[in-house]
């Protein structure tokens, strides 16, 4: 199914808006049904009712901003534009095994264990592809019911706590980070240099959070660590200088998205849009 446009529905209502003919384009069978009754009643009573509502409705289409009507309308239908950064995303994904490996399943479908005889888990799978696509609340809806299935998946931990580091929910973000770690997180180095937890890294606590060796949610006061964290056996390689050049340009301009909407300057599906611009570019 293709996108709808804003025009395109807009005019439908100026001139097709009487019996409900951008309902009908926009999909929303309900609303045409109830035109076609507002039309009926319009002619009973021999005042144009439905007319004045279809234009009425074609200006509020025209005035809705096309991030809005997208969201309204196009909701899975517009393609994820690509861009540098997103194309680090997924390497970076695949590199700490957030996207299931084919070959890997396949094995393990040829050769079952303790962990692949569990109950499969469709969440999971469901849910990354939405947080690859920036459907974050979505994803975040999947991987809750990801959990519930799997409870001790280290994987849907550190997938949910990206996902909550993107919408500024740090005490979340922290919470699944340590829980990620205390489950047995192979490379907590990861936490240092990943994208999607910026927000995380600028956050005053992180500090505490590190060398408590990400296990500590510091949202946590009655939290006590029974473990000590183990100690490193190998050294985890350095970041390169481009990839620490673009995540102190991604904190600055992500610093600067959060204050302006402080400020009240920007509104809540502003920020939301101009931030995922950021994450693409």
């Amino acid at each position: 199914m293709q996108p709808k446009n804003k025009v395109t529905a807009a005019m439908l209502a100026f001139f097709t808006g009487f019996m409900g003919g951008h309902k009908l384009y926009l999909n929303k069978y309900g609303g045409f049904i109830g035109f076609f009754f507002l039309l009926m009643f319009s002619i009973s009573i021999g005042f144009p009712i439905s007319v004045i509502v279809g234009v009425m409705q074609g200006i509020k289409l025209l005035q809705m901003s096309e991030m809005e009507f997208d969201k309204r309308y196009n909701r899975g239908y517009i393609p994820v534009r690509r861009g540098p950064l997103e194309a680090r995303r997924d390497e970076q994904m695949r590199r700490y095994e957030q996207i299931p490996d084919l070959k890997q399943s396949q094995q393990n479908r040829q050769k079952p264990s303790p962990t692949t005889s569990l109950r499969a888990n469709p969440f999971k799978n469901s849910g990354i592809k939405k947080y690859k696509d920036f459907d974050l609340d979505d994803a975040i809806a999947d991987f809750k019911k990801g959990l519930e299935i799997s409870p001790n998946d280290v994987a849907i931990h550190f997938n949910i706590a990206c996902a909550y580091s993107l919408t500024e929910n740090k005490s979340l973000a922290y919470h699944h980070l340590s829980k990620a770690v205390t489950l047995g997180l192979k490379d907590v180095e990861r936490i240092l240099s990943h994208d999607d937890l910026a927000f995380v890294r600028i956050q005053p606590e992180f500090d505490n959070f590190r060398s408590s060796g990400f296990r500590a949610n510091p949202y946590l006061s009655s939290e006590k660590s029974t473990e000590n964290p183990k100690p490193e056996t190998q050294k985890s390689e350095p970041l390169l200088e481009n990839e620490m050049t673009m995540d102190d340009s991604l904190l600055v301009q992500l610093n600067k998205l959060s204050e302006l909407r402080k400020k009240g300057i920007l509104s809540e599906d502003e920020f939301i849009f101009e931030r995922k611009k950021v994450l693409r570019q």
